[in-house]
C-alpha cells in the first residue's frame, strides 16, 4: 500500500465522492474502453495514471481488497510467507488457506487474516505476489484480464480512478 502525497494537484480532477456509484454506472463504458481502446496508447499512459492514482488515494483508508477478496497464494508465496511466519508450509496452508473452485489457494476467512490495525498488512514484506501487484493498474493485466479489471473497479478506488482517466481515449 502506498502513501498519499499531500498537496498535489491534478488536471481533469476526478470526483472521488461516491466513486462506488459512479463505477457501477460506468461499467458499460469501462467494458467498451477495455475492448476498443488502442492497447499501445493505453499501455503508454498506465504508469503515469497508476502513480497519479496512488498519489491521490491512500490504500490504508480503504483496504477493500483485504477486507473482501483474497489473492492467490502460489507455491513461492506459500514458501516465503510460511518461512516469514516461522511455520511449516503444511501448517500454514492448514491454518490460513483453502483451495478455491479454480484450484488456487486463497485465504479461508474474510477479512484477510493478515490485515492488522490501521489496515496494515502484518506480512507486508512477504505478502503474496498478487498483493504486491494489485491493482494491476500499471501493467497489461488491466487490458488482458478485462473481467478482473471490471470487478476490481467496483471495489478499488485506484482502478476506478485509472479507468475514469482513460475514458476520454474512447472519444
Amino acid at each position: 500500500m502506498r502513501p498519499v502525497l499531500a498537496g498535489r494537484r491534478f488536471m481533469n480532477e476526478i470526483n472521488m465522492e461516491g466513486w462506488e456509484k459512479q463505477s457501477a454506472a460506468h461499467q458499460k463504458q469501462y467494458k467498451q474502453l477495455l475492448q476498443r481502446a488502442d492497447k499501445n496508447k493505453v499501455l503508454k499512459r498506465l504508469p503515469d495514471l497508476h502513480e497519479e492514482a496512488f498519489a491521490r488515494i491512500d490504500c490504508l483508508q480503504c483496504a477493500n481488497c483485504c477486507k473482501n477478496y483474497s489473492p492467490r497464494f502460489k507455491t513461492p508465496d506459500i514458501k516465503r510467507i510460511s518461512k516469514h511466519l516461522g511455520m511449516k508450509e503444511g501448517d500454514f496452508i492448514e491454518t490460513y488457506l483453502v483451495l478455491d473452485t479454480e484450484g488456487d489457494y486463497v485465504v479461508n476467512t474474510k477479512p484477510c487474516p493478515f490485515l492488522g490495525d490501521g489496515n496494515l498488512c502484518r506480512i507486508y514484506e512477504a505478502r503474496p505476489s498478487d498483493c504486491h501487484r494489485f491493482p494491476y493498474t500499471d501493467e497489461d493485466v488491466l487490458l488482458k484480464r478485462q473481467a478482473i479489471t471490471l470487478k476490481n473497479s467496483s471495489f478499488c478506488p485506484i482502478v476506478f480512478h485509472v479507468l475514469e482517466r482513460l475514458l476520454p481515449i474512447l472519444k
